[in-house]
């Protein structure tokens, strides 16, 4: 073949080359979505890095592999060495498992497709946030002090602060020297700023620290914050609180007679509230105790008790005993004088002794007896 003919051939197929349909590249791969679940990781989370894209071409697309790299938030594994065609305007898939190693802030690890033919690749970085802040909790509800074996109620706020919901929220007590209905309480599924509570009936034995542990999952890491409640005992100041007045002490055959008023002036009720003299003195009928029964706040109620002492004591106490709501018994007492007024003398007796006018009786029997044997001797 002449030299000019294979010239002419040659410009012929170059041109039929450039003119021809191009297939589809690069340019016509484009990155449609992208997410994270859980949409914000906390340091040391893992998640799952979602990317979707499209052939928005006319031709198919042959990709070699896909690929994930970056710092701060790095893949775990590579599942994608080879991927295939991508058809005229379809889409993919692709999921990565990430681990977010580094610091707060918003990483941006790298979402690389790699093409046939040397026709190069598709880069695009992937927005990731990291954020550590954890959920909060408060007591929002516990008495002003608590007191051994007294149950309390204990009521818990959890508040979800971060970007991103919280689910499997719960509260766990735990320690030691208390005992606790429930023994956990579950909240469920925290939206961004919203609350949630719990309530705890606490039965403290000793002085001791209650951890209220909180725990929750960000996607599928399971995360904990502790929230510690001292536990001292002391004074409560809504307890029943009897107090008795109109006190009027009167002798009686045998000892004495107390009669009063008991009230209670606290803002909890006084249970099975029970009255009775206290040592040195020893009860005596008819009223060795006063049942009272319940004292509502700002109720009042009378009493009677009846006791007997010896000639040297001036003061007794008078001794309240009640229960609150949990069965816990406390007791009370007031000092009460005696007012240097005797009990009769005539009717005083010591335990197993006779009494002072039976003694009387029977001595002036006696004399009777002795004067009518007299008188009938001086007769004869």
């Amino acid at each position: 073949m002449k030299p000019l003919n294979v010239l002419i051939i040659s410009l012929l197929c170059a041109a039929i080359a450039f003119t021809a349909p191009a297939s589809a590249g690069p340019a016509d791969i484009t990155v449609v979505s992208s997410s994270l679940d859980p949409p914000v990781l906390m340091k040391g989370d893992t998640g799952t890095l979602t990317v979707v894209v499209q052939n928005t071409g006319a031709e198919t697309v042959a990709i070699r592999s896909a690929r994930l790299y970056g710092s701060g938030v790095v893949p775990l594994n590579e599942p994608y060495p080879s991927v295939g065609e991508l058809g005229a305007g379809n889409s993919k898939t692709f999921t990565f498992t990430v681990r977010a190693d580094g610091g707060e802030g918003t990483f941006y690890p790298t979402f690389v497709l790699d093409f046939r033919d040397g026709a190069g690749n598709l880069r695009y970085p992937v927005p990731v946030q990291v954020e550590n802040t954890p959920l909060s909790a408060s007591v929002i509800q516990k008495p002003d002090a608590f007191a051994e074996s007294r149950t309390a109620d204990i009521t818990v706020r959890v508040g979800n602060p971060r970007p991103n919901a919280a689910s499997g929220v719960q509260v766990v007590p735990q320690g030691s020297g208390f005992t606790v209905t429930p023994t956990g309480g579950f909240i469920g599924s925290l939206a961004p700023d919203a609350s949630g509570t719990v309530t705890f009936n606490l039965t403290p034995t000793a002085e001791t620290d209650v951890t209220f542990q909180v725990v929750w999952r960000n996607g599928i890491n399971t995360h904990t914050a502790d929230l510690v409640l001292p536990v001292a005992f002391g004074e409560d100041k809504k307890q029943a609180d009897p107090v008795i007045t109109n006190v009027e002490v009167t002798p009686i055959a045998g000892g004495y007679r107390i009669v009063g008023d008991v009230m209670n002036a606290g803002l909890e009720s006084a249970r099975s509230v029970v009255i009775s003299p206290g040592s040195p003195a020893t009860p005596i009928d008819p009223f060795r105790v006063y049942v009272v029964g319940t004292l509502d706040p700002d109720d009042i109620s009378s009493f009677e008790v009846t006791f007997k002492v010896n000639g040297t004591v001036t003061e007794i106490p008078v001794v309240v005993e009640y229960r609150d709501d949990d069965g816990n018994r406390y007791t009370a007492s007031m000092p009460v004088g005696l007012g240097g007024t005797a009990a009769p003398l005539e009717e005083q007796q010591e335990d197993g002794g006779f009494p002072i006018v039976g003694l009387l009786v029977l001595v002036l029997v006696a004399l009777g007896v002795a004067g009518a044997i007299y008188y009938s001797w001086k007769r004869t």
